[in-house]
């Protein structure tokens, strides 16, 4: 344990304010959308969604239309995974210069320079949180080939597991997956301007934060 970095109390403050206040955020939007499924966009999504697979899987005529809607998901989710995997080689060379680079990336900081260490748990919480956009996005798009492959079945051929309710599920959890990804994308902002100092990282979640609500709020008429 004496290896173990020991960050001053004024890094854990500013860090664990803008980790609460996201965790806040996010509880109140899912609060607001277990009242109204309609409030957020995900939310929307979900039953536009159930709606979609509903109506392919009525008219064995709208394969194609199917077909080439997953087929553009697929492709979207492969280049954030992929890119997710650059990402995560980029803060491997990162680590590696660590030395070298941690004093000018701190000039700005209003407590100095911090624990070589602590610089190392930073980098390592990055790489987490791209390690976790990878597979978001690679389990969308698992879920995504899963789902082209049932919505096109004619009905006469449909095992009795592969029903609408059934299908509209799978594409909602390839769908969630997708969300988490985004998710993790948008947490790696404040992650990196920790690297510049805690107070920075706290500043980027108060940003962070409205640009969430403009995102996720659904806007609807009379809404």
């Amino acid at each position: 344990m004496s290896n173990w970095p020991n960050p001053p109390s004024h890094e854990w403050f500013w860090v664990s304010a803008g980790l609460v206040l996201l965790a806040l955020y996010y509880l109140w939007m899912a609060w607001r959308t277990w009242l109204d499924p309609l409030f957020s966009t995900q939310g929307v999504n979900r039953e536009a969604r159930r709606a979609w697979v509903q109506h392919i899987m009525a008219d064995p005529g709208l394969g194609i239309l199917a077909v080439q809607t997953l087929r553009n998901s697929t492709m979207a989710a492969t280049f954030l995974a992929s890119t997710a995997i650059l990402l995560i080689i980029g803060v491997l060379n990162l680590s590696g210069k660590a030395d070298q680079i941690s004093t000018s990336w701190q000039a700005l900081s209003l407590f100095g320079q911090v624990d070589p260490k602590l610089w190392d748990i930073k980098l390592l919480a990055l790489l987490i949180d791209f390690f976790v956009a990878f597979f978001s996005f690679a389990m969308a798009v698992r879920l995504f080939n899963h789902v082209g492959y049932q919505i096109t079945l004619p009905p006469a051929l449909r095992p009795a597991v592969v029903s609408p309710e059934q299908v509209a599920r799978h594409l909602n959890r390839a769908g969630g997956f997708y969300s988490i990804g985004m998710r993790a994308y948008y947490l790696c902002v404040p992650l990196v301007f920790w690297l510049f100092g805690p107070h920075f990282m706290m500043l980027a979640c108060l940003a962070l934060i409205p640009i969430l609500y403009a995102a996720d709020r659904a806007q609807t008429n009379g809404r």
